[in-house]
C-alpha cells in the first residue's frame, strides 16, 4: 500500500512539469511528514551524508575532462587518426566517426559531449563529401552514446554511488561491452554505406597514419592515463578523475594551444552548472533510496518476484523493458539512481552477478538515450544537423535496431561483462 502511495505520488508531480530531483525530493518529505513520525533532523542529515561519499567527487572531475576536451581540438585530431585508418573502407568518414566516438569515449565520459565534439567536426565533412545528412546523423546519434559505456563513464560512477558496488571494477566491465558495440555499429555503417556506394576516402599511406597518430596521441594518452592509473592501482577512480581534468587542462591550453586562457571561465562554469545538477539529482535519489528501504519495498518486490516464480531469465527480460519505459520518460541518471537501487537487491537474490547488471542498465540507457521524447542525444544531434526529432528518429532507426539486438546479447551472456574483470581481478 505505501509502495504505491510513494509511486503515485512521484508520477502526479512529474506529469506536473516538475524537475525530476523536486519531484523526487517532494514525495519524500511529504510521505515522511504526513504518514510517518520520522524526525525532520534525520532527513537534512540524510541529506548530507547521501553525497558524502568519495567516488561521487569523480563526477565533477570527469565533467570537467570532458569540457577541457570538447573546447580543446582533441576531438579533430582524433577524427583525423580514425579517418587515416579506416577512412578507405566503405563509408569511409562515416567509419571514421564510429571510430572517433569510441575513442573520445574513452577520454570524456559523457555520450552528449561525445556526439557535440564529433559531430561538430565530421558531419559538415560527411555532408560536404557527398553522404546524405540522415546517413551521417544516425551514425553520431547513436555512436556518441558510447561515451556512457566505454570507460571512464559518469554513468557507471552513479550506479555504483547508488548500490555501493566497485567503480574500478564497473570500468574494467565496460571495455569488452563498448569495444563490441562500437564494432556492430561500425558494421552496420559498412554495411549500409557498401549497399548505397557512399564515398570512400582514398587509402593513406603508412607516412600519414603515422603523422595523424603522433598528433592525437596527447589525446589518447589520457585513455592510458586514466585506466592505466586505475588498473594498476597508482590511484583510485576518483584520483584518476581529477588527474584526467589537470591533464586535459595541460593538453588543451599548452600542448594543442586550442583553448585560450580567456576561455578557461567560461568551461569552468559550465562544468560547475552541470555538475550541481546532477548532484541535486543524486542528493534526492539518495533521500528516495532511504525512504524506499525503511519503507521494505525493494526487499518487499524481491521476495514477491520469487514467490511469483520468477528466475533471472524472467526478471533481466522485465528488467529491460521497465528501463526502455523509463527511458521514453526519463533521463540516465535520474533513472539509474531511482530504480538501481529498487532492482538491485532483487537481482542479487535471483544470483545476478552486481557488476553484470550494472553494465545492463548502462547498455539500456544508451538505448533511451537515442530514441524521443527525451533521448538526450536526439536533441544534442538535433542542434548540429538542424534536422527534426522525428526526422532523427526514422534516421537512427538501422543502429537503433543493433543497439536492441546487442542489449539482448549482453542480457543474457554475462561472460561479455564479467570476462575481463574476473581475468584482472584474480
Amino acid at each position: 500500500m505505501n509502495a504505491s502511495i510513494i509511486f503515485v505520488l512521484l508520477i502526479v508531480l512529474m506529469l506536473t512539469g516538475m524537475p525530476i530531483s523536486i519531484s523526487l525530493g517532494l514525495t519524500v518529505l511529504t510521505f515522511l511528514f504526513t504518514m510517518t513520525e520520522v524526525p525532520v533532523q534525520s532527513v537534512a542529515l540524510k541529506l548530507f551524508t547521501g553525497i558524502e561519499k568519495f567516488e561521487i567527487m569523480a563526477i565533477p572531475f570527469f565533467i570537467l575532462a570532458g569540457n577541457f576536451l570538447t573546447h580543446g581540438g582533441v576531438a579533430r585530431r582524433m577524427i583525423r587518426f580514425a579517418s587515416a585508418m579506416i577512412g578507405h573502407w566503405h563509408g569511409g568518414l562515416g567509419l571514421a566517426g564510429v571510430m572517433a566516438c569510441a575513442l573520445f569515449a574513452a577520454v570524456s565520459g559523457s555520450s552528449p559531449a561525445t556526439v557535440v565534439a564529433i559531430g561538430s567536426v565530421i558531419l559538415p565533412a560527411m555532408v560536404k563529401q557527398g553522404f546524405p545528412n540522415k546517413f551521417g546523423a544516425g551514425i553520431l546519434t547513436t555512436s556518441g552514446s558510447l561515451g556512457i559505456l566505454i570507460p571512464p563513464s559518469i554513468a557507471m560512477v552513479m550506479y555504483s554511488v547508488s548500490t555501493n558496488t566497485s567503480v574500478g571494477a564497473m570500468f574494467i566491465a565496460g571495455v569488452v561491452p563498448g569495444l563490441m558495440l562500437a564494432a556492430c555499429l561500425g558494421f552496420t555503417t559498412w554495411f549500409i554505406a557498401r549497399k548505397n556506394n557512399y564515398p570512400r576516402l582514398p587509402k593513406a599511406s603508412w607516412g600519414e597514419r603515422w603523422t595523424a597518430f603522433r598528433e592525437s596521441i596527447w589525446g589518447l594518452l589520457l585513455i592510458v592515463v586514466v585506466m592505466g592509473g586505475i588498473y594498476s592501482g597508482i590511484f583510485t577512480p576518483t584520483e584518476a578523475a581529477a588527474m584526467a581534468a589537470v591533464y586535459a587542462f595541460v593538453v588543451a591550453v599548452f600542448i594543442y594551444k586550442d583553448l585560450d586562457l580567456k576561455r578557461i571561465p567560461k568551461v569552468l562554469l559550465d562544468s560547475a552548472s552541470m555538475s550541481a545538477m546532477l548532484l541535486y539529482i543524486i542528493t534526492n535519489a539518495v533521500l528516495f533510496s532511504f525512504l524506499m528501504t525503511s519503507e521494505n519495498i525493494p526487499q518487499a518486490m524481491a521476495d514477491w518476484m520469487i514467490n511469483q516464480g520468477f528466475g533471472p531469465v524472467a526478471f533481466l527480460l522485465v528488467v529491460n523493458v521497465l528501463l526502455l519505459l523509463a527511458g521514453n520518460v526519463m533521463e540516465p541518471s535520474s533513472i539509474i539512481l531511482i530504480l538501481a537501487p529498487i532492482l538491485f537487491p532483487v537481482a542479487i537474490k535471483l544470483g545476478i552477478d552486481p557488476i553484470h547488471f550494472g553494465i545492463l542498465i548502462v547498455v539500456n540507457m544508451e538505448v533511451g538515450m537515442c530514441h524521443p521524447p527525451v533521448g538526450l542525444n536526439l536533441y544534442v544531434a538535433s542542434g548540429i544537423t538542424k534536422m527534426g526529432i522525428s526526422e532523427l528518429t526514422v534516421a537512427v532507426w538501422p543502429w537503433l535496431l543493433t543497439m536492441l539486438i546487442f542489449l539482448g546479447v549482453v542480457t543474457y551472456v554475462p561472460s561479455i561483462s564479467l570476462w575481463l574483470p574476473h581475468l584482472l581481478m584474480k
